[in-house]
């Protein structure tokens, strides 16, 4: 599925939005595994479930035509800075809905982008008649919780104990659901 291109000037920070491309599939690569080693916000740890950019390259080309499915990036000074994601389900069951991931490289954070990803795929989702976006987010990332309640999403439960970081401790990972309105 495809969005109009849209431009920002947020925070001294000029970037763009817009939909992958296949041509951005080695760029993805680079990104996801930098943004992968920067944080523990997400699942993974840098270099784990690594995708080659074949595999990014398929992903958008699919993403494209699937109507359930969009997959943004986030482009500044000549470079993608991040990403999101909006997966539906060919299960008849889930066509309702779609997950919702992002990933910003830590640098950019504090500039919106994440908050324009977040904008741009609940309008699309809300456009396209998808009743429900999901999400998964550590327990420790406030900022994100916070910005997701601000949209529309709600806590729906907790799963205990889901992650194990670096400190040797586990975190829970809060589900959370937006319905459209």
């Amino acid at each position: 599925m495809l969005i109009e291109e849209r431009s920002y000037n947020i925070k001294g920070l000029e970037y763009t939005i817009r939909c992958a491309k296949p041509e951005d599939a080695h760029s993805l690569a680079e990104v996801r595994l930098q943004i992968d080693g920067e944080t523990e916000n997400l699942d993974r740890r840098r270099g784990e479930a690594y995708l080659e950019p074949e595999g990014f390259e398929a992903l958008i080309k699919a993403d494209t035509e699937k109507e359930t499915n969009l997959f943004l990036v986030a482009e500044a000074n000549d470079r993608i800075v991040g990403y999101s994601r909006c997966e539906g389900s060919p299960l008849s069951r889930m066509a309702h809905k779609v997950e919702f991931s992002v990933g910003i490289i830590k640098d950019y954070w504090g500039h919106g982008i994440g908050r324009q990803l977040l904008d741009h795929s609940v309008a699309w989702a809300d456009e396209t008649g998808i009743q429900k976006m999901t999400l998964q987010v550590i327990e420790t990332n406030i900022k994100a919780i916070d910005m997701y309640k601000k949209v529309g999403f709600e806590i729906e439960g907790v799963l205990k104990r889901d992650r194990l970081l670096a400190d040797g401790n586990y975190y829970n990972t809060i589900v959370m659901g937006r319905f459209r309105l």
